[in-house]
């Protein structure tokens, strides 16, 4: 068992202001708090170091830091429904603030996405972007169930209640309770709409006193508890309640993907929590959540999507060796070696374009190749990279003037045939995009030390339309004669939806039904539509490169539409 001191783990960055100036002060104090979280942490083990001087006063502090980890900021309750935020952030769902229509965003054109609101912490502050969606905020299942387990060990008390118990008094000033003049134990300030209290809990039992009191709403989420008056306390007290708490909070924390200690914990649109590892594991496979089998809308931004802090600051603060030796553990990801920095090594093939989502189909005759498939085929991913030859010989960022464009497609093999004499056939499959970062040859072929390329979040994707169609000129053009920039993002998918029954109906050739044999009909999902039309479309390479290098659904379709037109236009 983990050392049963009680830590004192930061607080989430969320003000419960008991007026404008306390309010500004709390959010920058906590946003100091969010810039150094390992000072933080730091800080507070000074402080329980300092124990000696004030052992009761350290003890008390650290129990309401632990509490804290499930009162919502706003009501200073216990979470009641905790509702996970896009932002991180956690609240109980009756305190969202005032849900309103969203407009100017037609992708995903999804019902659920159509409310949104103002985030209390979107002041330009927090790395929050002020903005959410109601579809992306979820009942946080795991945050739910943990408090629960406060509740079975802290709400009953008793650990220090009994015959014979010592009791200490704490003061602390708070906001004043909604329309109640007089309450015992209170001394009320006018001036300033708070009020000084006071409350004797046992000194057995600190933690299961403070919860008591936030339970009864008395204590906010920002106060302070001081020890009133002179009061001893001998070392060892009031560790049954958090020994107990943490072996029951403990069993709750294993995510149900690889049964162990959650590290980075994401919690999903649908309420679900699992490791980021996992998640992205998950997500190279199937779009759907490991439990609920709702769509997750989340597979090329797992990366980039903010842990869920409560949890994640729980489990770093208790359980700090279970975490370094599960980061441990998880040094490689994907069967890809990983660095430090979160960039990989993987072998490169070096021939032609490919694309996410969409099949490759090669024949593997140089020796130099059958030796890396030989050797993809045995790693337990079999995954390898697909980069097209820079025909040009253009000067690359770390590349130079390499044989092969920077930008690439993670392959994985989905069947492999191989032939008599040594050659083989490939079908394979892309599955994310890269950049090259740096590479060397191994026997004859290259092997490329890579950076992963994400698409940016679908809240940031929103922003995006919703500002480039906000800022139009105001004046009546056609769709036709409209730049790209200035038509909604569903707009530009139907756009290129209508050039493809166009040209089937003029009976293009390369929408031969032997090209759509190997490529499949046109997607109706717009994330996966251009590269599609990438794969048909008799178009240069050069052009369709440009696709690899973007991070927006959006900035792909409006290159769709450019090339729409070109074409259109006989262009090219």
């Amino acid at each position: 068992m983990e050392d049963a001191t009680m830590p004192s783990p930061p607080p989430p960055p969320s003000p419960h202001p008991s007026n404008a100036a306390a309010a500004a002060a709390e959010e920058e104090e906590e946003q100091n708090d969010d810039d150094h979280h390992h000072h933080t942490l730091n800080n507070n083990n000074n402080n329980n170091n300092n124990s000696s001087r004030d052992p009761l006063l350290s003890r008390l502090t650290s129990a309401h830091s632990i509490i804290r980890l499930i009162q919502c900021p706003r009501c200073s309750l216990p979470l009641r429904t905790p509702l996970r935020l896009p932002c991180g952030n956690t609240i109980c769902k009756s305190c969202l603030p005032p849900i309103r229509q969203r407009t100017g965003i037609t992708y995903p054109a999804d019902e659920e996405r159509k409310q949104g609101f103002t985030c209390y912490w979107g002041d330009g502050a927090t790395s929050c972007s002020g903005e959410h969606c109601l579809g992306d905020c979820g009942t946080d299942i795991l945050l739910g169930r943990v408090v629960d387990v406060f509740e079975e060990v802290l709400g009953k008390g008793g650990d220090g209640d009994g015959a014979g118990a010592r009791f200490c008094d704490v003061k602390w000033e708070g906001k004043r309770l909604g329309g109640e003049d007089e309450v015992k134990g209170t001394e009320m300030d006018a001036g300033t709409g708070t009020e000084m209290c006071v409350a004797s809990i046992g000194c057995g039992d600190l933690l299961g006193g403070v919860y008591g009191l936030v339970k009864q709403g008395r204590v906010g989420f920002g106060d302070v508890l001081e020890v009133e008056g002179d009061t001893t306390f001998e070392e060892g007290q009031g560790q049954l309640s958090f020994e107990r708490l943490k072996e029951a909070v403990r069993g709750e924390l294993d995510c149900q993907v690889c049964y162990s200690l959650i590290l980075d914990p994401l919690t999903t649109s649908c309420g679900h929590t699992f490791c980021r590892g996992c998640v992205a594991m998950v997500l190279n496979h199937s779009d759907l959540c490991p439990l609920c089998r709702r769509k997750l809308n989340m597979a090329s931004t797992v990366r980039a999507e903010p842990v869920n802090r409560r949890i994640s600051d729980l489990v770093e603060a208790w359980f700090p060796e279970q975490v370094v030796s599960r980061r441990e553990g998880s040094s490689t990801e994907d069967g890809v070696a990983a660095t430090g920095d979160g960039e990989r090594t993987i072998p490169l093939f070096v021939s032609s374009l490919s694309f996410p989502t969409m099949p490759t189909f090669l024949h593997i005759f140089e020796p130099r190749y059958r030796t890396m498939i030989h050797r993809v085929m045995q790693t337990r991913d079999k995954k390898f990279g697909m980069v097209m030859y820079n025909r040009s010989g253009r000067l690359q960022e770390g590349l130079g003037r390499a044989q092969f464009m920077q930008y690439g497609t993670v392959l994985v093999v989905e069947r492999f045939e191989l032939l008599p004499d040594g050659r083989s056939l490939v079908i394979a499959s892309g599955v994310s995009r890269f950049k090259v970062m740096s590479f060397e040859m191994v026997d004859g072929y290259h092997v490329g030390r890579i950076q992963r390329v994400d698409d940016i979040a679908i809240s940031e994707e929103e922003r995006l339309e919703s500002l480039e169609t906000s800022s139009g000129t105001g004046e009546s053009l056609s769709a036709a004669s409209t730049p790209p920039e200035s038509l909604p993002t569903q707009q530009l998918f139907q756009i290129a939806l209508d050039f493809i029954d166009k040209s089937r109906r003029e009976g293009a050739a390369w929408l031969h039904p032997r090209v759509l044999l190997a490529y499949g009909e046109a997607p109706t999902d717009p994330a996966v539509f251009p590269w599609w039309f990438a794969c048909v479309l008799p178009l240069w390479e050069d052009e369709k490169y440009k696709l690899l290098a973007t991070t927006s659904v959006r900035d792909r379709l409006k290159m769709v539409v450019r090339w729409v037109r070109k074409s259109e236009s006989r262009e090219w």
